[in-house]
């Protein structure tokens, strides 16, 4: 068994429609699904992705209207990293983001900047086989969208405790600090980079990273952790998929998601992200929790409404 690299990365919002107008407009990801958080349904979960919805671009967050900014320390992924495909790209994406206000630091392949609410995240170059995984924006060539995650940094003081038990899990060792787990389809890079500052969780900060998993392995998976020497919820039905939860040594909340059924369980692909879906169980909610939720901006409408 090999896991397929990174399923998502979900973060924590305090503001909603900046989070969309951030991450949809300026980013240019697709928001392919307004749900809620399934432990806590007075909020909103948001799904930004490719254009199908694809495990390995989707970035995800809980809105808690009006929460503090956190901040990344001790035990806590601290940056986002996605893949573009070349310097031209690197080019237009520190012009788009400095039009915007946004502070950027452009290095040899790479670029740094943050989100509204301190989020750190990264863009890189890098040859890959895999396949990119592209969302359609009027505004951003497709040669230039983000394709996909490359991997995340986390903060550990001590990340040779996680050696073992990341290689039990195969993620395989890429220098001293930095682990690949690579199925047949897809790979991810986890590195983990030194702090002094603790960890407040909050706005603008990691929950978990959930690394992909085909359905028919998970309940191996969750054994397999277990043997590694973590304790694994029991797999819980997101409706959208599969999930087992875990801390991995360094103190990193990590997920196993199933890659399916995906986000057109619900909504056609054609339409995704339109309208409030609530999972089945959810759907009697529908009537107190909607009238509840900040109300969000539709990109897609926006730009049909300029063409």
């Amino acid at each position: 068994m090999r896991l397929e690299g990174i399923h998502h990365i979900t973060a924590i919002t305090g503001d909603a429609p900046g989070n969309v107008d951030f991450y949809a407009r300026v980013l240019g990801l697709r928001l392919v699904k307004k749900t809620v958080n399934q432990d806590d349904p007075t909020v909103y979960h948001l799904f930004y992705a490719d254009e199908k919805g694809s495990p390995g671009s989707d970035i995800t967050f809980f809105e808690y209207p009006g929460a503090r900014r956190g901040q990344a320390g001790e035990g806590m992924v601290h940056r986002v990293v996605w893949r573009v495909a070349s310097e031209e790209a690197l080019d237009f994406w520190e012009a788009r983001l400095g039009a915007e206000g946004t502070g950027v630091s452009r290095s040899e392949g790479g670029l740094t900047f943050e989100d509204p609410e301190g989020l750190g995240l990264e863009l890189v170059v890098a040859e890959t086989s895999d396949d990119p995984l592209i969302a359609e924006s009027p505004e951003i060539p497709s040669e230039l969208a983000l394709q996909g995650f490359h991997g995340v940094r986390a903060y550990s003081s001590q990340p040779d405790l996680s050696r073992s038990f990341l290689e039990a899990l195969g993620f395989e060792s890429r220098g001293d600090t930095a682990f690949e787990s690579r199925g047949e389809q897809r790979g991810s890079l986890y590195t983990y980079d030194a702090t002094d500052d603790p960890a407040i969780p909050g706005a603008g900060t990691v929950h978990h990273v959930a690394w992909s998993s085909p359905p028919e392995e998970h309940e191996a998976w969750r054994q397999r952790v277990q043997e590694a020497g973590a304790s694994p919820t029991p797999v819980i039905d997101r409706f959208y998929f599969k999930s087992i939860y875990f801390r991995e040594p360094s103190g990193v909340l990590f997920e196993i998601a199933t890659m399916g059924p995906g986000f057109t369980a619900d909504e056609p692909l054609e339409t995704l992200g339109e309208r409030l879906s609530l999972p089945p169980n959810y759907e009697q909610l529908r009537d107190q929790v909607e009238p509840a939720l900040t109300p969000l901006p539709n990109p897609r409408e926006a730009w049909a409404a300029k063409s």
